[in-house]
């Protein structure tokens, strides 16, 4: 039996280098019994290599791991992990899939079938115990994971963005299943503690959560609200190389309430230990022009500039205006993108769109008829009056040299833009800032950065 009073698992001045590039340096943390952890920070961190090390998964460079206070040789036995892909077997039912996690257990066929009835029983995927992956829902197929994971019975359920996959909707809902799964349905931790950090140690022994076994959670999160949600202890890690900047307890109260004063004060101190790394401290006015210009954000579509500048020499070509139906047939692409296409016209104040048609604005028309350099420059200007152009702009404006870590603009964009795919939506600012010479990028650095001066944007 493990001792009560050693972590479950542990690492001390771990340090991980990949191909000769530091990803994790001097990283301590402890993993104690009856808590959730929350590991928090903008992609390319080094969170999942930390998660992995601890569990045995990626042997570190330098440093130790430790399980219970002893060196921790191969997997650590008393872990699963819920994955953000989901990671089901295609070829195997609800039931078959969850019953793979006890391989190995030795257990005989009426324990094992009641200890899958009640994993299955207690994420809700009762009536679905003969369904196929395929003929499941993106939340239904994590939930599979969450039930596969709780089945082995494990101490330490570690969890590697386990809702990111999913829509805002259906990862609220896992995230609340969990939540309840851990607390209770009081909103209360399950050994009958109610605060945060500090107040939910273990008994003598450990204590169980649900009845599984479970003592702990750790969690993987780039989403600040995730983490004040269904954290005791939130760890936020710095960036190249990956490090621990500070570790906070969460003493937001139980039930969480994420409009409750405590649960915004929490978020928001957060926010400003992740981003003040990267900027510095602004004016007021400054601040508040950016809260503006991000609450006027608006995702753009990930199209490429040409194919808007095709479209619309397809309608000064045909009397400046066609029919939308029409206009997708001349096309190449199906009708959502054609869609898509119009929208990003739209945006630019090239194109407008009474009822079915789409026609050339006299700002697109000027467009077309400008030479490289006058339709760079007059994208330019438009580009400076969409909300997420200039939130980025002012966020480089704000940045030391004018430059920021690709990874940094992705999680100022996530934290604000949770339903989009920001790795895409970063890559269309990118193409459109270059084009534009708004924006620049470096791969070699991994860095955004101000192509120029930026101009105040004149009247159209």
């Amino acid at each position: 039996m493990p001792a009560s009073d050693s972590p479950i698992c542990e690492c001390r001045n771990l340090n991980v280098v990949f191909n000769g590039r530091p990803a994790l340096e001097d990283v301590s943390l402890a993993i104690n019994a009856n808590e959730v952890v929350a590991i928090l920070g903008p992609s390319g961190c080094g969170k999942s290599t930390l998660l992995r090390a601890l569990v045995g998964l990626l042997k570190p460079t330098t440093g130790q791991v430790l399980a219970h206070g002893q060196p921790l040789k191969g997997i650590h036995p008393g872990i699963s992990i819920v994955f953000q892909n989901f990671a089901l077997y295609p070829w195997l039912t609800v039931r078959e899939n969850i019953q793979v996690a006890l391989n190995g257990l030795g257990l005989d066929p009426q324990p094992a079938a009641a200890r899958i009835a009640k994993c299955i029983d207690m994420v809700g995927l009762d009536g679905s115990e003969e369904a196929y992956p395929k003929e499941l829902s993106g939340g239904m197929k994590q939930r599979v994971g969450i039930a596969r994971a709780l089945a082995r019975g494990p101490e330490l359920l570690c969890m590697d963005e386990p809702f990111s996959a999913l829509d805002v909707f259906t990862a609220e809902s896992l995230r609340s299943e969990v939540y309840r799964l851990w607390t209770g349905d009081e909103g209360k931790p399950a050994n009958g503690n109610g605060g945060g950090a500090g107040n939910g140690k273990a008994t003598a022994g450990g204590g169980s959560h649900s009845g599984t076994g479970l003592r702990s959670i750790m969690m993987i999160t780039h989403i600040i609200e995730e983490a004040v949600f269904l954290a005791d202890r939130i760890v936020v890690m710095g960036t190249k190389p990956g490090h621990i900047r500070q570790i906070i307890p969460n003493t937001v109260p139980h039930p969480r309430n994420y409009q409750s004063p405590q649960f915004l004060g929490l978020v928001q101190r957060l926010h400003d230990i992740i981003v003040s790394e990267h900027l510095p401290e602004v004016p007021a006015e400054a601040q508040a022009a950016s809260a503006a210009d991000m609450l006027a954000c608006e995702p753009v579509p990930s199209v490429n500039l040409g194919e808007a500048f095709g479209l619309m020499e397809i309608l000064r070509d045909n009397g400046g205006g066609m029919d939308v139906f029409r206009l997708d047939g001349l096309t190449d692409y199906d009708f959502g993108h054609t869609l898509a296409v119009v929208k990003v016209g739209e945006m630019l104040d090239f194109l407008d769109t009474p009822k079915n048609r789409v026609t050339l604005t006299p700002l697109g028309a000027k467009f077309l008829d400008a030479d490289i350099n006058g339709r760079k420059a007059l994208l330019n200007q438009q580009l400076q009056k969409l909300g997420i152009f200039r939130y980025v702009v002012q966020m480089l404006k704000e940045a030391k040299g004018n430059r920021l870590p690709q990874e940094i603009v992705q999680e100022e964009l996530v934290i604000r833009l949770p339903t989009e795919d920001v790795e895409t939506l970063t890559k269309t600012i990118i193409s459109w800032g270059r084009f534009a010479e708004l924006l620049g990028y470096s791969s070699d650095t991994d860095e955004l950065y101000l192509d120029q001066p930026v101009a105040q944007p004149a009247e159209a």
